[in-house]
């Protein structure tokens, strides 16, 4: 382990991502992990639209809080929400208080519910964008790592949901969305994660 491979240890010695000191469980238990439900997978977009910009630490430990003033991400819900919740979402001190991000993450919850009605899973339908298994690296690199900050499949889906109607889901927050929620392993080569969520992956009978 080096900083050449990106590797660091971990509490019990053995190696993971470079940056997995700041968010050790996060690292080991959600990033890279499959999530195959609809209202997690909408506050997944919800919350890395609200990363754009800034640091997922600060989206991270805020997201109870997120949770709390979003009322579970419960899309229903939230497509009803109106100028005086926008209002009282922008006074709260707990959460990232953006206008156009509080908009967008309302019109977002109208987008994804005219989705399911039309396909039947928001889940079904962002994971045929998943890249098939021969599409990704052998060996993901700290140099790969560094340079890849989009994937094609991560530009095909931006620009379908910009469509239809989307916002703040560009390609790099889409790609963020893939590696974070399963539809691409993206740990580093040699840390323990990625053989784990490999394996994981592959046999979970939720797998596509």
């Amino acid at each position: 382990m080096s900083e050449d491979d990106g590797l660091v240890a971990g509490a019990d010695g053995r190696p993971r991502c470079f940056w997995y000191p700041q968010m050790p469980e996060y690292h080991d238990q959600e990033w890279g992990r499959f999530v195959r439900d609809d209202r997690l997978l909408f506050e997944r977009i919800c919350l890395e639209g609200f990363q754009s910009g800034m640091s997922w630490q600060v989206i991270l430990r805020k997201r109870e809080n997120f949770r709390a003033a979003f009322q579970g991400f419960d899309m229903h819900r939230i497509a009803r929400f109106t100028d005086k919740d926008v209002e009282r979402l922008l006074g709260d001190a707990s959460i990232v208080r953006n206008r156009a991000k509080i908009a967008s993450v309302i019109n977002n919850a109208g987008r994804a519910i005219a989705l399911i009605e039309e396909t039947g899973s928001l889940t079904d339908w962002l994971w045929r964008y998943a890249p098939a298994a021969e599409r990704r690296p052998k060996v993901v690199d700290l140099a790969y790592y560094r340079t890849h900050t989009t994937s094609p499949e991560s530009i095909a889906l931006s620009k379908e949901l910009k469509r239809r109607g989307w916002t703040f889901v560009g390609p790099t927050t889409i790609h963020a969305l893939m590696q974070a929620t399963g539809m691409i392993n993206d740990h580093l080569e040699g840390c323990v994660c990625r053989a784990e969520i490999a394996h994981a992956n592959s046999t979970s009978p939720a797998a596509l």
